[in-house]
């Protein structure tokens, strides 16, 4: 594919076309009169050698190529967006622009309102975008990271995209404050007879792998795709919880809950920003990470 050759403009129409499946709706959204953007159709369709968008009675459906091309028109999309906006120099005091970072309930609570207050003071016109992170992050990251400005994950994950370490934190144990049968201490025998609640996405997997090396099958009895319901999940039952320190000691006022420390030496945890290598010399993105490494300093003082 000679890329010199296409027409980049026409990845614009592609996106509006499958999105709007409607070729007048498509152009009033780019911008263009219904026979421009019906040209564009033309050409898109000489060039797929398909239909991409196939009439069924009064309206049209995408054919199995238009379905495809999809979500990976809007993947790059986003990419070319992310690629023309870079800039050689940032002052965050006077640009306006906004920053997508990925990340759980847990890195969000922890270390985005940090970030995001800090941003506040320094940067007015900055905005932040925090969204979930995806089940399909493992699988298909590098697609992810294009897309979006940063990834809170831990290590053990991922690997093989650059990182910036922010902060450590442990993972601990909830129980509820009158649990009837756990004191101050729990023992191996407690996680395999007491029943569990559990953060139910698969790439948390170095604890949940470390529990299966000690032999320890836990009996879960929910699961939840939040860090922060595990400790009102366990309140007022026998249920226990695996959960990072930090998060802990932040919702502790929240339930009747009590930390208790593993009756095992648990994996540690140490949150990274990671990014697409695309990035790496983008001047609002410098910025962005050394920001960030900068409010992980302010988290491992313990004046703070």
């Amino acid at each position: 594919m000679n890329l010199a050759r296409l027409d980049l403009n026409l990845v614009v129409a592609l996106r509006a076309l499958l999105e709007e499946r409607n070729v007048t709706r498509a152009g009033q959204r780019v911008g263009l009169s219904q026979p421009a953007m019906s040209a564009a159709l033309a050409r898109l369709r000489r060039h797929f050698d398909d239909e991409l968008l196939a009439r069924a009675g009064g309206h049209y459906e995408l054919t199995a190529l238009g379905q495809v091309l999809l979500d990976r028109t809007s993947t790059a999309y986003d990419v070319l967006e992310r690629l023309f906006a870079s800039q050689a120099d940032f002052d965050p005091a006077k640009e306006t622009r906004e920053f997508k970072v990925i990340g759980s309930d847990y890195a969000v609570a922890v270390f985005g309102t940090e970030l995001a207050r800090v941003v506040h003071e320094e940067a007015p016109g900055i905005r932040l975008r925090f969204s979930q992170t995806p089940p399909t992050v493992v699988e298909d990251t590098a697609a992810l990271l294009s897309t979006t400005d940063g990834l809170l994950m831990p290590h053990g994950i991922i690997s093989d995209f650059p990182a910036t370490d922010l902060y450590d934190d442990r993972w601990v144990f909830l129980v509820a404050d009158d649990h009837p049968s756990v004191e101050e201490r729990l023992t191996p025998q407690d996680l395999s007879r007491l029943p569990w609640v559990t953060y139910q996405r698969t790439y948390d997997a170095p604890a949940v792998r470390q529990l299966g090396m000690l032999g320890i099958e836990p009996r879960v009895e929910v699961s939840v795709d939040s860090f922060q319901l595990l400790p009102l999940l366990v309140a007022g039952t026998r249920r226990l919880a695996l959960v990072q320190a930090r998060l802990a000691r932040l919702m502790a006022p929240l339930a009747a809950v009590r930390v208790v420390e593993p009756p095992y030496e648990p994996v540690p945890l140490r949150e990274a920003l990671w990014w697409h290598p695309v990035h790496t010399h983008d001047a609002a993105h410098i910025w962005l990470r050394e920001t960030a490494a900068r409010v992980a300093r302010r988290l491992l003082d313990p004046e703070r």
